[in-house]
């Protein structure tokens, strides 16, 4: 399960969470810092990334395109890096379900 973490979360999400989401990325250190969406999809589809966003349009591409890639949104309000590790931390087996599944393309994470 590879996350490919969107520009509205830190690149330091890929360092916290590399001991159980190895081989993960972030948009900047792959060279998309200010991609479009479409780069950001089509670069987490040819390289089998999941997409963690807290922005809706990830969630609408997903509606519109069904998977890959598979989509993690990520639907809280402010919080601290931290917080949103320990979040897709307790998580961990809702997205490997995600990742395996396929008739699902989303995790919504309220």
């Amino acid at each position: 399960m590879r996350l490919l973490f969107d520009e509205n979360l830190s690149p330091k999400m890929v360092a916290g969470l590399s001991d159980i989401f190895p081989g993960s990325a972030h948009v900047d250190r792959v060279g998309l810092g200010g991609g479009s969406d479409n780069e950001v999809w089509r670069y987490a589809k040819d390289n089998d990334f999941v997409i963690v966003s807290k922005d809706a349009d990830f969630y609408e591409q997903s509606m519109l395109r069904g998977q890959p890639p598979k989509v993690i949104w990520i639907r809280r309000g402010n919080c601290t890096n931290r917080q949103l590790q320990l979040i897709l931390r307790n998580k961990a087996g809702d997205i490997a379900e995600l990742c395996m599944a396929d008739d699902v393309s989303l995790l919504r994470i309220d």
